[in-house]
């Protein structure tokens, strides 16, 4: 049978699918719309599993608060020419108003939830048949805590979201500390809250960087008490390349290349075990100084710790957890 344009654009209307694919639809199913939605449907899912290895990394992040529940969550497509698609940003802002209403707890709960007769996961699946990408929420996560703060990016690809140990934080400090989040990008509230393999991560590398650094030092000093330059000697390439130039002679490379490997070997031997942990634990230190929260430096004043700030603006308050997510590089 002969399917009229307005059958064509009530089937657009209804699932947003390209016009040749709603004409293809009807005629397959002699104008059945609701048959032919079923198809496009169908369509949708066979794309997503046909762009099941497809790497979804562009998309969109929103992040929104409601007393005290916060959620944030990614979008994720193929490329940024979707992520602006107004369907797509739509569907993104569809699931966060589901969410702030729903308070779901995991992306399990969202994905499960019916709305429209349909699925969150469903009508995820039809986006894909829409755009012709594969379409995931590629993060999902939820703060609760007595006052929470979202912060969204002006790019919609990077928000965050806090929550603090007192109720009534002024909005406006939830926001700056959401900023602050989003653009230092710290690893944990307090250094109690890092993960202890991420501290014997950076404590092995801080040890190793030292003992580097002592070798180095011991070599550069015993270069200079022969009368050669350390600079000429910082790598095998540097060393050929100032021969070629004619700026240490055979003989003195000869005599740098010795004096390296046997001082190296002695130091390294030799080196003093409790300044070595010392400098290291400076080193992590550090770490803790620039990756966690309440001892980053604040942003919006550099002579205050945002722990600070928090305690100076409200006796008490601190940060009880927090969640960012930027797709440029999640």
């Amino acid at each position: 049978m002969a399917v009229t344009m307005a059958e064509i654009t009530k089937l657009r209307n209804l699932t947003s699918a390209g016009l040749m694919d709603c004409k293809k639809a009807l005629a397959e199913t002699d104008g059945d719309i609701e048959a032919a939605v079923e198809i496009l449907r169908k369509k949708g899912q066979a794309v997503a599993a046909k762009r099941e290895d497809r790497q979804a990394s562009e998309g969109v992040v929103i992040a929104k608060n409601d007393g005290n529940f916060a959620a944030v969550l990614a979008l994720n497509c193929e490329t940024d020419f979707v992520a602006k698609n107004a369907g797509f940003v739509g569907l993104a802002n569809k699931l966060m108003d589901l969410v702030m209403a729903n308070k779901f707890r995991t992306v399990e709960e969202l994905k499960a939830f019916t709305v429209d007769g349909q699925t969150v996961a469903d009508l995820i699946t039809e986006e894909s048949g829409k755009t012709g990408e594969k379409t995931e929420i590629g993060a999902y996560s939820v703060v609760e805590a007595p006052t929470t703060a979202a912060y969204n990016h002006f790019n919609n690809k990077l928000a965050a979201i806090v929550g603090f140990n007192l109720e009534g934080v002024d909005p406006q400090i939830g926001r700056e500390v959401c900023m602050q989040i989003a653009s230092m990008n710290p690893v944990a509230v307090s250094r109690n809250d890092v993960p202890q393999a991420t501290i014997d991560a950076e404590i092995s590398v801080a040890i190793e960087k030292t003992k580097q650094e002592q070798v180095r030092k011991a070599v550069e000093a015993a270069l200079k008490k022969a009368g050669l330059n350390p600079n000429h000697f910082d790598t095998e390439d540097h060393i050929e390349s100032n021969i070629s130039k004619g700026w240490i002679t055979e003989e003195d490379a000869a005599k740098g290349r010795e004096i390296m490997a046997a001082t190296a070997e002695a130091k390294a031997a030799n080196l003093p075990e409790a300044m070595i942990q010392n400098i290291a634990n400076g080193r992590l230190n550090k770490f803790f100084k620039e990756s966690c929260l309440m001892e980053q430096e604040y942003v919006q004043d550099s002579k205050l710790t945002v722990g600070q700030f928090l305690d100076n603006s409200q006796k008490g308050l601190v940060v009880v957890d927090f969640k960012r997510v930027n797709l440029n590089e999640d």
